[in-house]
């Protein structure tokens, strides 16, 4: 039984060890993180890192997001602009949000996707691809 249970865990690891999955072989992702945000004079610095594993580079990427307060208000509603997002290359974007006080920021919210197309890429599979992610403390991304 020992020995059955060794073979086992060596032809695990050996099929582990040897297959791969490349961007091409998962589902297609548009990771999107905010990763950390800065008090400004004027107001509240996002800095969001995005990650295209889509079928091909995006020429444009511009998601229309709601900002929430702590208190569960909406605060505004805006576009961000991702620019340009070449495939399995992760980009850092900013956006500096005059007269938001980054400690009243409670949540961020993709609404949807207002424009987004590369070869073979529009907007409906970048909106079902979006995976939205946080990484800062008491602020949640939603998507």
């Amino acid at each position: 039984m020992h020995k059955s249970l060794q073979a086992l865990c060596v032809g695990v690891a050996v099929a582990c060890s040897t297959g791969s999955v490349s961007a091409q072989d998962a589902a297609p992702s548009l990771s999107l993180e905010l990763n950390a945000t800065q008090t400004l004079d004027s107001g509240c610095r996002l800095t969001f890192v995005i990650e295209n594993n889509m079928a091909a580079d995006l020429d444009t990427a511009v998601f229309e997001t709601v900002l929430f307060t702590t208190d569960g208000l909406v605060d505004r509603l805006t576009l961000f602009d991702m620019q340009t997002l070449p495939v399995d290359r992760p980009r850092v974007r900013q956006f500096d949000v005059s007269n938001l006080a980054c400690e009243t920021l409670g949540r961020v919210l993709v609404n949807g996707v207002q424009a987004c197309s590369g070869a073979g890429i529009d907007a409906a599979a970048c909106q079902g691809a979006l995976t939205p992610s946080s990484r800062v403390d008491g602020i949640e991304m939603l998507g």
